[in-house]
């Protein structure tokens, strides 16, 4: 897995964007924060939970000046109908089919070659500036990514539960 502080390793992936197939390197993610996040399949029980959930807080991330990416072993068109029947997802679903990208990730399952449940925020320089793994069976918490973009972007000391506003939180 790549280390904290280190460039994330490049990929060059197509997916589906707003319906359209379409090409992504992680250098289209530079100049402002990303999460990028690994998921193990579409189709799946646990997934459309976290899709939706970053759909839902994707304005917000936005507004904090992060895009968003996902990658999972599936194929565009598995993407493509997956978001249709997710009635439409405003981020880019990217396909790594031979698990390679997930495999320089560190997070590629040898058990059967797809991408654990993993999270990357990435700050405006390309480099890992948080990271997550959990097994497939648990659900990663958009809040809490959320939570740890904003601690990140305060480039200050963040104690246990900080949240944004809280003046007894504040360093």
């Amino acid at each position: 897995m790549p280390a904290l502080h280190e460039p994330a390793p490049e990929f060059a992936l197509s997916g589906v964007f707003d319906s359209a197939v379409k090409a992504l390197r992680l250098s289209d993610l530079r100049g402002g924060w990303a999460v990028l996040f690994f998921y193990p399949a579409d189709f799946s029980f646990v997934c459309p939970t976290e899709i939706r959930g970053f759909e839902a807080k994707r304005a917000e991330l936005a507004r904090l000046g992060c895009r968003l990416a996902a990658i999972s072993s599936d194929s565009v068109e598995s993407h493509r109908a997956w978001a249709e029947e997710l009635g439409g997802v405003g981020f880019p679903l990217l396909s790594d089919p031979g698990g390679e990208t997930a495999r320089v990730y560190g997070v590629r399952n040898p058990a059967d070659g797809r991408a654990y449940r993993a999270t990357f925020i990435l700050d405006p320089e390309g480099k890992i500036a948080y990271s997550m793994v959990s097994p497939a069976n648990v659900g990663r918490s958009v809040a809490e990514t959320l939570r740890v973009l904003q601690a990140l972007q305060t480039g200050r000391l963040c104690p246990v539960d900080w949240k944004p506003g809280d003046p007894t939180m504040e360093s």
